[in-house]
């Protein structure tokens, strides 16, 4: 399952530069999905959704920091754990039980969003 961040975050930023995907943002920060990923122009997500991977995306959330679920990949094909949790000195990086995923989609999610 993907990452979340909860309402509990301080905002002290440890976990954004820690993230291979890119996938954390600072509160009411625009994202994209080509911010750190080889994706751009046209995509279709694992999932069928289609974007534009070089459009700005509305803020996840306007008060901390978050993670955009469809680029979080718990840092499977990077590390053994999730970089966030492992920073995060309030321990407010956790796993989102509503985006449950198996270790073989995160992978995929992984490999689709670096592809060369």
């Amino acid at each position: 399952m993907a990452i979340k961040i909860t309402d509990e975050c301080i905002n002290c930023g440890a976990c954004e530069p820690e993230c291979p995907n890119n996938a954390i943002y600072e509160a009411a920060e625009e994202w994209r999905f080509s911010d750190g990923t080889k994706l751009s122009g046209k995509i279709v997500l694992l999932n069928g959704m289609a974007f534009n991977a070089d459009e700005a995306q509305e803020p996840i959330d306007d008060e901390v920091y978050y993670i955009v679920t469809d680029k979080c990949t718990e840092c499977k094909g990077f590390h053994e754990e999730p970089q966030c949790a492992a920073v995060c000195p309030v321990d407010c990086c956790v796993p989102d039980d509503e985006n449950e995923e198996t270790e073989a989609q995160l992978i995929a999610k992984q490999q689709f969003l670096h592809k060369e």
